[in-house]
């Protein structure tokens, strides 16, 4: 991004250069014509006018991006505030399924050996 000095400088270039091509060389004294000056003030308003405008887009897409950051800010926090809530919800459910499993493999052993008992008897 050029800085103002840089955007004067610029302009100023340009309205040198608008104002060359309208010198006439009459027996070797240049004469400026009004009208070829008026199309570079028109030309230089035009291109404030344009520059003024971007800047104006630019900042209006920058409040948009701006806003939709903050969106997804908020989506953030509350995805993990549901995050939070589902992790207690789960942990004592495992705690439960662990000591339900324990209980299983208890049952388990100590059923091994009638099966085993009663695999003998038939």
């Amino acid at each position: 991004m050029a800085t103002p000095k840089q955007i004067w400088e610029q302009q100023q270039s340009q309205m040198q250069r608008v104002k060359n091509s309208g010198i006439i060389s009459c027996n070797g004294s240049p004469i400026k014509d009004d009208k070829e000056e008026e199309m570079a003030k028109s030309a230089l308003a035009l291109f404030r006018a344009k520059e003024e405008e971007i800047e104006r887009k630019k900042m209006e897409v920058r409040d948009k991006v701006q806003a939709y950051m903050g969106r997804v800010e908020e989506a953030t926090r509350h995805l993990a505030d549901i995050r939070e809530e589902l992790d207690a919800l789960i942990d004592p459910m495992r705690k439960e399924v662990a000591t339900l499993r324990k209980k299983i493999d208890t049952v388990s052993r100590e059923l091994k050996p009638l099966g085993q008992s009663c695999q003998k008897k038939h």
